[in-house]
């Protein structure tokens, strides 16, 4: 009798077979032994019907038909090529020959949910075991088999795979469809979910308080002292001044006078190393550092663990590692030793009698799988794509890290008084590199203290005593303004949708706030690329921002619980649980289908004026608007001429064209054009289709119509001081 292996990729399938003994022959789509049969899905072969797929009349979207809750959810074949696949396999499981099953689908929710359909659609009673690795070498997958978990064990996660699943298609199907209907056809499908809409929600917030945002000016005044060293004017702790007559005050009052030092404070700290990498911290460091998209990090991660074998599990939700991971640290530290860039630091912790690993190991913290670190074979880079050399060098050096002791610095603040004003300086010396040595930081070897790079100026400190002499030989004030909140960064949105929308910088508290975040890390990505995808939200550089249409559903739901982080996150909550054998799936299932009526009901009754499209009004027509008062306005595509009625009654014709060069002009840029015939800064995210960043002009001559011009390098706009700038054509793509 005989074995059989489920796999989700062929890849792994290949790797399972090159593991496992005895001689494999392959067959289309499945390999075979005198003990095994290896096959594979495609990663989810089937998928939750649609609602006419339990009753026609569901096919059509009417409020009337929701909420639909099914009594029992089906599921059916993603497309031809799944359903091919998916026979076989069905075929696989009913031969005589074969009397057990190994689940061997990754090691986590959606692995299960993939197995789950797959076994239970075959309509076969046959015992399965489950493979559970974290890493892809031959040697952890022989481990696995060794090591292979009951079916039992694993049945809370299958049930949290369901719960998430189904979930999803109650509250997406429902809300989609009522809003969809309520709003009308002409504004397109409003599609509306679980986890994207929150965090939709999060972005369109945070671009509300941009857009209501009033700079208020502020004045900073610098002073320089004899012997050289710049202060910062403060009192108390405050280092603003709002009043731009009181700063000139104080310049003039200090400027070529004799200050003495009032104080001078040094303090030692140290900076322990930051923990291991889970996905989410990897992705947002990748994002911070190389500009990678969330999906593009985990394509990479991906890559490295299955076809490189260079690192373990990616999708993991934990940054510590588990205790009998312990005798493998020192061997895989050993494998990085032949790497240049990682030696010194791999060589250190080869050296070390005993591993700090206090912050490191953590079986409570560990749930399925321990954080990210290379696995313990030899690495060959020369072989790894840019991308894959990229995250592998952060998880390498981040593992090498962890293990180095604190670094040191010593900070010296230094207050100088002069004419009763005070100035505040402050340096920096690193005493130790400890972990950051791995980063290739290194102490400072002559101990000169470094002012810190802020708005307290910069440059060496000199050696000063309290009670010390000095001379302010320059002042000034610097005008400046507050500035808006950032738009989110895919790294800033990941650490908010980790913490459910909660600002939380600190490594420890936001470990604590895990299991309420927005989706899981392995999804995370694909919201974001979904929310892109449905053009609710665009790139503009590193930034993302919301699309008039992402900004219209958010209006329209405004108050509606499916746009809180909060509520999602304790959904998350209790999947975590019933994950983990401790919350009942059945009770969480009865909430959900509660909240899928209250959502219809809610979107039902909304008032009209909430459901309006939203169109920006932005002035006069510059063609015809003196002559006869028609105004520029929003529709749909475009900024048009409201004296357009038909193609029959064209009107003046005036358009600005919303998509421009891949990305959305917004109400806010369209009106620049129009009020001051050019925007006033290069367009974040705009580029030409040689790849260049532009500014927008509006020509006013017979054609009214838009050119491009491109930025020219600093060091052209040296040569050309005082002349105008030179502008290009508009290339075809941008126009």
């Amino acid at each position: 009798m005989k074995t059989l292996v489920i796999a989700e990729k062929p890849s792994v399938a290949r790797d399972i077979v090159a593991a496992l003994p005895g001689t494999f022959d392959e067959h289309k789509n499945f390999y075979e032994s005198d003990d095994y049969v290896v096959t594979f899905a495609v990663g989810h072969l089937l998928e939750l019907s649609d609602p006419e797929d339990y009753d026609p009349a569901w096919k059509s979207w009417k409020l009337e038909n929701l909420p639909i809750i099914p009594d029992e959810f089906k599921v059916r074949p993603r497309d031809k090529k799944s359903a091919t696949q998916l026979n076989l396999i069905h075929k696989l499981l009913k031969r005589k020959d074969v009397d057990r099953v190994i689940n061997a689908c990754d090691a986590g929710r959606e692995g299960e949910l993939i197995f789950t359909h797959i076994y239970e659609t075959a309509g076969v009673d046959k015992p399965v075991e489950r493979l559970w690795i974290n890493s892809m070498t031959r040697q952890a997958i022989r481990d696995g088999f060794d090591g292979l978990r009951p079916a039992d064990q694993v049945e809370p996660l299958r049930d949290a795979a369901r719960s998430r699943s189904e979930a999803d298609w109650l509250v997406g199907m429902n809300a989609t469809r009522a809003a969809t209907v309520r709003r009308g056809w002409g504004a397109g499908v409003v599609s509306l979910g679980r986890v994207q809409t929150p965090t939709l929600a999060m972005i369109v917030r945070r671009e509300r308080q941009i857009q209501a945002f009033v700079p208020e000016p502020y004045w900073l005044v610098h002073a320089t002292f004899d012997p050289r060293y710049e202060g910062l004017w403060f009192e108390g702790d405050e280092t603003r001044l709002k009043d731009g007559e009181r700063a000139d005050e104080i310049v003039a009052k200090v400027k070529d006078k004799t200050g003495r030092v009032e104080s001078v404070e040094r303090k030692e700290q140290s900076e322990r190393a930051p923990l291991l990498y889970d996905l989410t911290s990897l992705q947002r460091d990748a994002n911070r550092r190389f500009g990678f998209s969330a999906r593009r990090t985990l394509s990479a991660a991906q890559s490295l663990y299955e076809g490189k074998k260079a690192i373990t599990y990616p999708r993991t939700n934990s940054r510590f590692l588990s205790g009998d991971l312990v005798p493998q640290l020192k061997p895989t530290a050993k494998t990085l030793t032949p790497i240049q860039e990682y030696a010194k630091g791999a060589r250190f912790v080869l050296e070390l009698e005993q591993l700090p690993l206090g912050r490191v190991v953590n079986d409570a913290k560990v749930d399925d799988h321990h954080a990210i670190i290379p696995t313990d074979i030899s690495h060959d880079l020369s072989g790894f794509s840019p991308d894959e050399r990229r995250i592998f060098d952060l998880v390498a050096r981040r593992f090498l890290a962890v293990f180095h002791p604190p670094a040191r610095y010593a900070r010296t603040t230094i207050v100088t008084e002069v004419e009763n004003e005070r100035f505040r300086t402050r340096g920096k010396v690193t005493l130790e590199a400890g972990w950051r040595g791995v980063y290739g930081l290194e102490a400072d070897s002559n101990g000169t203290q470094k002012q810190d790079e802020d708005a307290e100026g910069e440059g060496e400190l000199p050696a000063l005593e309290q009670g010390q002499e000095v001379r302010c030989v320059e002042a000034e004030s610097e005008a400046k303004e507050t500035k808006p909140p950032p738009r989110y960064t895919e790294a800033t949105l990941l650490s908010g949708m980790e913490t459910a929308g909660k600002l939380v910088d600190d490594e420890e508290l936001r470990e604590a706030m895990k299991e309420r975040g927005l989706g899981t890390p392995a999804t995370r990505a694909e919201i974001i690329e979904t929310l892109i995808r449905r053009e609710y939200i665009e790139r503009a550089g590193k930034d993302l921002q919301p699309t008039p249409k992402g900004l219209g559903v958010v209006t329209m739901l405004e108050e509606h619980p499916i746009t809180s982080a909060e509520l999602t996150g304790d959904w998350e909550k209790q999947l975590s649980d019933i994950e983990h054998g401790n919350g009942d799936r059945s009770v969480f299932m009865d909430g959900i289908a509660g909240f899928a009526k209250a959502t219809v009901e809610e979107i039902a009754n909304l008032d009209d004026e909430k459901i309006k499209v939203e169109r920006a009004e932005l002035g006069l027509c510059p063609r015809c608007g003196a002559e006869t008062g028609e105004i520029i306005k929003e529709n749909a595509r475009a900024y048009g001429c409201t004296s357009w009625k038909s193609r029959e009654e064209p009107g003046c014709g005036f358009v600005i064209w919303k998509r421009v060069a891949g990305r959305t002009l917004t109400p806010e840029i369209a009106r620049q054009l129009l009020e001051e015939r050019r925007t006033r800064e290069v367009l974040s995210g705009f580029r030409s289709r040689a790849g260049k960043p532009f500014r927008a002009r509006l020509v006013l001559n017979d054609e009214d119509k838009i050119e491009f011009e491109f930025p020219v390098s600093r060091k052209r706009q040296a040569e050309q001081e005082g002349e105008e700038e030179q502008t290009a054509p508009a290339p075809a793509a941008a126009e």
